[in-house]
């Protein structure tokens, strides 16, 4: 993770350049102004990473002589299949559209929205996938 975080401080140094230069040259300021965020942001995961990184122990990664298989092994749970991102995706989608088309497609995206919502985290409580 140590060297996850200093490729996103090393990439946010680069960002801030670039909106630097973008700003003075092109006096555009929507673009700018994302440049910057996205600068804040690539700061904030690369803090993040460094802070975690110096909390743990040391992973194969971090090790010059390490091989690929001492990262071998379970990696996490991760479910079966589901439907709800899918609800979640249509209901985002027709959120977002709702913004460009017209107020009233949020009645229609909400329920999906909730919907997706609920199953996703209800959905080892019940059905074929229920913890015993």
């Amino acid at each position: 993770m140590k060297i996850q975080g200093r490729l996103f401080i090393w990439l946010s140094v680069f960002i801030l350049a670039t909106a630097v230069v973008y700003g003075v040259w092109s006096k555009e300021p929507v673009g700018t102004t994302a440049l910057f965020l996205a600068f804040g942001l690539s700061v904030m995961i690369g803090f993040y990473l460094a802070f975690t990184a110096r909390r743990m122990d040391a992973l194969a990664q971090d090790n010059k002589e390490a091989d690929v298989a001492d990262e071998a092994g379970e990696v996490g749970f991760f479910a079966p299949h589901s439907w709800q991102p899918f609800s979640l995706a249509v209901g985002g989608a027709l959120g977002f559209l709702g913004v460009a088309v017209g107020w009233w497609l949020l009645y229609f995206s909400l329920p999906l929205i909730l919907i997706g919502l609920w199953g996703w985290v209800f959905e080892f409580y019940r059905g074929e996938n229920q913890n015993q």
